[in-house]
């Protein structure tokens, strides 16, 4: 795991602006999964893929929406109880979520969709009535989420999945195994904040991916972490949120209560080889609050965590 600089920088987004950017650079960029994605491959042949490359993400897009009438995802959430056919790359992104909801007891929870549709970040930006959501969280049990093999059953008709919290990650690591089919050595994916390296700059040196200051405005990093061949996901407080009678309300919300998770912490940046673990991670570890979800990371391997606390001290988790 690469060293992580614990001081105060100051970085445009996620990627340094420190970081040279090379003549043969070619930069792919588009609004796709409901954020801003730009893909940097750092290779002479790398406008060839352009068009490949915008295809996936298109593809995933229509795959995974939530509000696509024919995707897979939406399909589910509107059977019934009804067993679906769904897309090969589908049931394995839900076989993996339904793995990090055992592996984190519910902490990330891929079947919380009929509690999340309550919440609405962007537009009504309002709290939802509380007897809605004891309600809904009647039917958020992970364990009602069936996959055999391609035909995936809520066994509970009125639960919905929500793979918000892990989808980008699991694009992430597809795109990556497709640039390195085509031979590409080195590239850098961010979807909306979801940053993954193949390989290293050119000239050797790694990617120096800044971490947020979750109380200033996007642009400002506590720390940065220097990574190549890894990812580096962040669930944060300053993501989605608004304020309501004076009460700040964030999209991260906590499984067994339905609203946001209330804990010490503002956000929590995970990073591993697999960007798909370091997003379910991320979220999860935020719901379980600084001393679990520290302790959590450090029982495992290969994984290190960066978890910046409300009084703005950052702690390095491996």
């Amino acid at each position: 795991m690469k060293k992580l600089l614990l001081s105060l920088i100051i970085c445009s987004l996620f990627l340094c602006s420190s970081c040279s950017t090379p003549d043969a650079v070619t930069n792919i960029q588009g609004m796709y999964f409901d954020t801003v994605v730009t893909i940097s491959l750092y290779d002479k042949e790398g406008a060839k893929l352009s068009p490949e490359v915008e295809a996936l993400c298109q593809k995933y897009d229509d795959l995974l929406s939530k509000t696509n009438e024919e995707s897979d995802i939406y399909r589910l959430n509107h059977s019934g109880g009804t067993p679906v056919e769904v897309d090969a790359e589908t049931a394995e992104l839900l076989t993996l979520a339904s793995s990090y909801a055992t592996m984190t007891d519910g902490c990330f929870n891929p079947a919380l969709g009929s509690v999340t549709g309550l919440w609405d970040f962007k537009d009504k930006k309002t709290v939802p009535p509380s007897a809605d959501l004891e309600a809904a969280l009647e039917h958020t049990d992970y364990h009602d989420l069936q996959i055999d093999d391609q035909t995936v059953t809520l066994k509970d008709p009125l639960m919905e999945v929500d793979i918000g919290g892990i989808a980008k990650g699991f694009i992430a690591d597809k795109l990556k195994d497709y640039l390195l089919s085509k031979g590409v050595k080195n590239a850098l994916i961010n979807l909306g904040g979801n940053v993954l390296a193949i390989g290293e700059k050119p000239g050797g040196s790694p990617f120096k991916i800044g971490i947020q200051n979750p109380q200033e405005e996007t642009g400002e990093a506590l720390a940065v972490a220097e990574i190549d061949n890894e990812s580096v996901v962040t669930s944060g407080t300053y993501q989605r949120f608004f304020e309501q009678d004076g009460i700040r309300y964030h999209h991260l919300l906590d499984p067994a209560t339905g609203y946001p998770a209330d804990n010490d912490l503002e956000s929590v940046s995970i990073i591993c080889d697999s960007s798909t673990m370091a997003d379910a991670l991320s979220t999860a570890c935020f719901v379980m609050g600084y001393e679990k979800g520290a302790a959590f990371i450090e029982s495992l391997e290969d994984v290190q965590g960066i978890f910046i606390t409300k009084d703005l001290v950052v702690h390095e988790i491996d």
